[in-house]
């Protein structure tokens, strides 16, 4: 694990990095008095782009562990993107008021960090990796690095191999259920 002051990178090769994960996030959640509030988790990103269905696939992941013990929002069946993010926000802050937003999604970082998943305490800004400009949104965040910056970013995430999507995904999804058991 590196950490900045607001931003931990985990290894997801590594063999703790979903322990590391779902440890970093619960003490995340104890530190701003979530310990006993389910969180509410966002899986934002396209079922259509390789590069983006990380979050739709924790979601899916999720959903079909728990059931509706926990609510999850974006999966590949009802994917959470660019069209539907506000609606989306607005039903969450109708329902769930006062429970931590977890938002998941895919990102882009440098060369050697490729294969890393960030956390941190905050939001995150869905699209900023391809230009879009979309409202922050999260207490907290988790995304997974799939590809490089570069100035096609956008193609970049259409060739993204699913090779590289799922092993984060499956880290992200166990540190996530690191969380949730120990409610």
């Amino acid at each position: 694990m590196i950490s900045t002051e607001n931003l931990r990178y985990f290894d997801a090769k590594s063999p703790d990095s979903s322990i590391l994960l779902g440890s970093y996030l619960s003490k995340s959640l104890r530190e701003y008095g979530y310990s006993n509030i389910t969180p509410v988790f966002l899986c934002i990103g396209s079922d259509r782009v390789t590069g983006d269905s990380l979050g739709p696939m924790v979601g899916s992941s999720l959903k079909k562990k728990y059931k509706r013990s926990i609510p999850v929002f974006g999966t590949l069946e009802m994917p959470v993107h660019a069209l539907n993010l506000e609606d989306t926000i607005c039903e969450i802050h109708r329902i769930w008021n006062g429970h931590p937003l977890i938002a998941v999604d895919a990102s882009f970082g440098t060369r050697e960090h490729l294969g890393y998943i960030t956390a941190g305490k905050g939001s995150l800004a869905p699209g900023a990796g391809v230009d879009k400009n979309l409202n922050a949104v999260g207490d907290f965040f988790v995304t997974g690095i799939v590809a490089s910056f570069t100035p096609f970013s956008h193609l970049v995430l259409q060739t993204t191999r699913l090779s590289a999507v799922m092993p984060l995904a499956s880290q992200i999804t166990q540190g996530i259920s690191h969380v949730i058991d120990t409610l």
